[in-house]
């Protein structure tokens, strides 16, 4: 068997990510919440409910899971329907909730990343009309005002929004998100509202916290044409400018480019110190009037590609590289903060995570300016309107008994976190199928 280890650089941040209502559980102030009791919304029915009971305390164990598994670093998400349930009210007792979770990272030497909008928002907000009314912006600048003030001396690492293409393809063109809408002039004016929040947000932030690191999360995804044909290769350019590139290049270039509406929003600019890039899978895309989400494009994965279960995800470790390559163009340090694969009986996992961090690895040797790879999830837990359906989890989650179940990916993270790197030993035992990829 071959030897070796490839070493990540000294400082890397190891962790997992996790969001508030997938995790927290008994939240019924919230926009997912309601989408949840609305018949045909989530698959099968499915309901948050508890879901991994975080609110009731169990986070504690889960972090506790985490450092035993040498990992140094947690992202999670607060949860604006706690902190601020009414527009005139503010709950000092969620931000304690909030501040005891970060204390108890950090003395367990763990950095927390905090996430301050991921996808949910309180239903008085959605009642105003969410994010399609402007006056969001300055309401969710008060919102972080008020959670960074109280939270700072325990974070100074902040993802401002998370997946905003994600939130504005899934809410307002597939409808699949709450409210549900189909109307691209809506998605751009979504899209619009929340760069202009992440700014004020970027700014508010570093008032308080001159030396925080504040980012976005953006979901990165390699479209490329299904064909030569030149209508595939203008559907793919379509769905690069408006997915991947219409919020990050407002923020570098202040210019609002989403082909069939550009203006200026100079504020944007430059209100980034790192890149957060969210990668999981790529696509091919072929051109089509009518599907659905009015980008006129089907999207499916290459031919002989390993899927997840669902056939939800690909093992395409090459779109890693890709992204990381994608990212470097705003000539900030990147972080990967999230990546992973659904996978209840835990079989491709272990190959998808290390195809995904060799990949990564190869980049960064490279010099290209990754500090730290957060796993998508430390848990499983409710993954939006897919319900139960996926299992994400480095840990499983037995519903109905919050009991955890111990997967063999939970021992590899923590053997490639506890190195800092990848052993041919640790493939060897826990993916051997994916030794002629590392180590050829």
């Amino acid at each position: 068997m071959p030897k070796g280890i490839y070493y990540f650089t000294e400082g890397f941040l190891w962790g997992t990510a996790t969001a508030a209502h997938q995790v927290e559980g008994r939240n019924q102030n919230n926009t997912w919440y309601a989408w949840e009791q609305e018949e045909g919304r989530i698959l099968n029915g499915d309901k948050s409910g508890l879901a991994c009971d975080w609110w009731g305390g169990r986070w504690r164990e889960d972090f506790d899971r985490a450092y035993e598994a040498n990992q140094n670093a947690h992202r999670l998400s607060i949860a604006w329907s706690r902190i601020q349930p009414t527009p005139d009210r503010w709950d000092e007792g969620a931000l304690d909730r909030y501040r005891e979770m970060l204390k108890r990272l950090r003395e367990r030497n763990m950095a927390p990343m905090v996430t301050l909008h991921h996808f949910s928002e309180p239903l008085w907000v959605a009642e105003m009309g969410g994010w399609e009314n402007e006056a969001v912006v300055d309401l969710f600048a008060r919102f972080v005002k008020k959670s960074v003030e109280a939270l700072e001396p325990f974070c100074d690492l902040w993802i401002t929004i998370n997946e905003p293409n994600v939130y504005m393809y899934s809410a307002y063109l597939e409808g699949v998100f709450p409210p549900g809408k189909r109307s691209l002039k809506a998605a751009l004016r979504v899209m619009d509202h929340l760069i202009r929040a992440h700014a004020r947000a970027y700014h508010v932030i570093h008032e308080i916290q001159p030396e925080a690191r504040v980012g976005v999360a953006l979901h990165y995804r390699g479209f490329k044409p299904a064909t030569w044909l030149p209508v595939d290769r203008w559907t793919a350019g379509v769905y690069n400018t408006l997915f991947n590139d219409l919020f990050p290049r407002t923020l570098k270039d202040g210019v609002f480019n989403a082909i069939c509406k550009k203006h200026r929003i100079s504020d944007a600019v430059g209100t980034q110190d790192f890149v957060g890039l969210n990668y999981y899978s790529s696509d091919r895309v072929r051109f089509d009037l009518f599907a659905p989400g009015k980008i006129f494009g089907h999207r499916s994965y290459p031919d002989g590609a390993s899927l997840s279960e669902s056939g939800f995800i690909a093992n395409l470790p090459e779109g890693m590289i890709e992204c990381v390559k994608w990212g470097s163009q705003f000539g900030l340090p990147m972080i990967i903060t999230e990546n992973g694969v659904e996978d209840s009986e835990d079989t491709l996992r272990p190959q998808y995570l290390l195809e995904h961090l060799y990949a990564l690895w190869q980049i960064i040797n490279d010099n290209y300016l990754v500090k730290g790879y957060f796993h998508w999830s430390l848990v499983d837990n409710f993954e939006w309107e897919r319900g139960w359906t996926q299992r994400f989890g480095l840990w499983g989650l037995d519903v109905e008994t919050q009991a955890r179940i111990r997967r063999p990916s939970a021992d590899l993270y923590a053997e490639i976190c506890g190195l800092n790197g990848i052993s041919a030993e640790v493939v060897e035992t826990y993916a051997p199928d994916a030794l002629k990829v590392l180590f050829p």
